[in-house]
């Protein structure tokens, strides 16, 4: 049975500090490690029952999810007792402006783009979730200047990307895709002419993370020789072979396919010199961001013979829901590239299966309920990574105190000065640029000592946001 959860700012503006507990069961009940790339302390098991910190009252706190979140991410949201707001599509801004002024928590998939207009009107949003790998989507410096967390899931579609690519690798030496448009149209044309095995053949990564190496590891295990370019020195798998260059690279590969971030040193990363160097008749596939590769330099690459077919999943501007949007209207080169032969285009599902989405729905959720309840930020890419130990019902009349504040000399004096009448069980602050995160565990505190120690943090010229959970 849940105790009756205790407001004790008052003011609606300040859900977001406000504090709670509660004894429901939720996914936070045993925490599991994170992978090991996350760095930082790992979550630990307690011996006694977690006590369940939860801010007010759980129905208080309000998500939007949009974009068609798992249903295993927003079951995870719903048992917290939180109000759940799920669309199955992005919205225009103007609506979401609406829409994420109340609320606490937003998820979102690739399409929608919180920019700085947006996040802006979001005066009571504490974190975002990306149910996807990207977060390229939202701007993570005015978010990380204001306090908002935003967490990912850099690895749970890491496979369903692989597969697909490889899928690819062979429709497009085989030209599967122009046999099968033929013979619904009624047309039998079987040929052999320019149609290959890949064994033997070599294939080319660009950017060795998540999915390249898994792609590394498939692509091997079906007899191609595989190698790659990254900006990183990194261990191959396999018999894989890292390149110096990527012009070496793009000289030797048979297929290319390309796995890197958006950012301003990939933009157009392939365009038409890359072309140029690449071999005659070889194929390019992009799953990775649509910037990565210059369209119209491809089309004309298709055209002349220089590649022998293309696969894209992503495109500079996509569509913010499914229907006939694909034209020139979106890209002004859509229908030059829908022309091609042996060119395979679909829209954005590398990631989208059953298993990848459910496991993102798990790992997006989780966090989202961590840091709502708990504070812990381990995961997030635009805050420090903080964790502590779960508080215990052995500990009933403790707080755990967040101060999110601007990294300047003299915080931390002024924070204990603030705490220095409780007993500060445990404490741990870390910086992340201009943005420093505090946590830390009182004991022997009560509701109107909380809320005078609230009141004070909020005040120091420091502050960036003050969340008390207990």
């Amino acid at each position: 049975m849940a105790t009756q959860a205790q407001d004790i700012v008052g003011s609606p503006n300040r859900l977001a500090r406000a504090v709670s507990h509660s004894l429901s069961i939720s996914p936070t009940a045993t925490f599991h490690s994170p992978p090991s790339s996350f760095g930082g302390a790992q979550l630990t098991r307690t011996t006694t029952a977690p006590k369940q910190l939860k801010p007010f009252d759980t129905q208080d706190i309000k998500i939007l999810l949009l974009e068609n979140v798992n249903q295993s991410g927003r079951d995870i949201l719903a048992a917290q007792g939180y109000q759940v707001e799920a669309l199955k599509t992005s919205l225009p801004e103007d609506q979401l402006i609406e829409k994420i002024r109340q609320v606490h928590v937003i998820g979102i998939r690739s399409k929608t783009k919180l920019s700085e207009r947006v996040l802006r009107e979001a005066k009571n949003l504490i974190v975002v979730g990306c149910f996807c790998i990207g977060t390229n989507q939202v701007d993570l410096e005015y978010a990380a200047r204001h306090g908002i967390a935003v967490f990912n899931s850099p690895f749970a579609n890491s496979r369903s990307v692989a597969e697909l690519v490889i899928a690819e690798i062979i429709a497009l030496a085989r030209q599967l895709g122009d046999r099968s448009n033929e013979l619904h149209r009624g047309t039998w044309n079987k040929v052999s002419s320019k149609c290959w095995e890949i064994r033997g053949k070599t294939l080319g990564i660009i950017g060795y993370g998540h999915i390249g190496s898994q792609l590394s590891v498939l692509a091997e295990a079906m007899g191609m020789s595989v190698i790659y370019y990254d900006v990183l020195n990194l261990m191959a798998l396999g018999t894989a072979k890292q390149m110096p260059t990527l012009s070496a690279l793009l000289n030797d590969a048979d297929f290319v396919t390309c796995h890197v971030p958006e950012l301003p040193e990939t933009k157009n990363l392939i365009g038409a010199a890359q072309f140029d160097q690449m071999k005659q008749g070889s194929y390019l596939i992009n799953a990775s961001r649509g910037t990565v590769v210059d369209i119209p330099a491809l089309i004309n690459a298709s055209r002349n013979g220089k590649i022998a077919g293309a696969a894209l999943d992503v495109y500079p501007s996509e569509p913010g829901g499914n229907g006939d949007y694909f034209t020139n209207d979106l890209n002004s080169w859509a229908e030059d590239l829908r022309s091609l032969k042996n060119i395979i285009l679909t829209p954005h599902i590398g990631g989208s299966t059953e298993e990848a989405q459910r496991a993102i729905g798990v790992e997006v959720g989780e966090a989202l309920v961590r840091y709502v309840n708990s504070g812990v930020t381990l995961g997030a890419v635009n805050l420090p990574e903080v964790n502590l130990r779960s508080l215990t019902m052995d500990e009933p009349n403790h707080a755990r105190v967040i101060y999110i504040h601007h990294n300047v000399p003299g915080v931390l004096r002024k924070v204990n000065e603030i705490l220095g009448d409780h007993n500060v069980d445990k404490q741990i602050t870390d910086n992340k640029g201009d943005v420093a995160y505090l946590m830390a565990d009182i004991s022997s505190v009560h509701t109107g000592q909380i809320k005078e120690i609230s009141d004070s943090l909020e005040a120091l010229s420091s502050r960036i946001m003050t969340r008390i959970l207990y």
